[in-house]
């Protein structure tokens, strides 16, 4: 698998027309263990984007971590943010690249600020990291 292919979408829901760069984005949160990553549609809902990426780290240091990593390798890539906020406190930091937001939260700030609830008409996917573990739960034991 390359760098390119850290995620795939989830078996449960696929949007058909999602652009290349919010699936790479959402690799590159996942490639630092974001949890809960999701897109959501808003086009025809909102005319201030027209996509949400959602990321969850489990602290304030995996919060910025996710965005920091997000933000170079995008801007690595060609992509520059038209806004950065909250990158300092690691509760929320959200990346305006203006056609789609990436916010990734503390889980207790997304469970307050319930943008899925919010944007509940929004069609939604949701990613997966592949990335195989390392030995299957399943593995037959090597002494005996």
């Amino acid at each position: 698998m390359n760098e390119h292919e850290a995620s795939t979408p989830s078996s449960e829901q696929r949007i058909e027309d999602l652009p290349e760069v919010l699936a790479r984005a959402a690799g590159l949160a996942l490639e630092r263990k974001a949890g809960d990553v999701l897109a959501m549609d808003l086009r025809g809902i909102s005319t201030a984007t027209d996509w949400f990426l959602l990321a969850t780290g489990n602290s304030d240091i995996q919060v910025r971590a996710i965005a920091d990593h997000v933000l170079e390798r995008m801007r690595a890539e060609g992509h520059r943010p038209n806004h950065v906020e909250g990158l300092q406190g690691g509760r929320w930091v959200l990346l305006d690249f203006v056609d789609y937001v990436v916010h990734i939260f503390h889980p207790a700030a997304r469970e307050f600020y319930q943008l899925e609830r919010l944007w509940g008409d929004a069609p939604v996917q949701f990613f997966e990291d592949e990335t195989p573990s390392s030995a299957p739960d399943d593995a037959p034991s090597r002494s005996g």
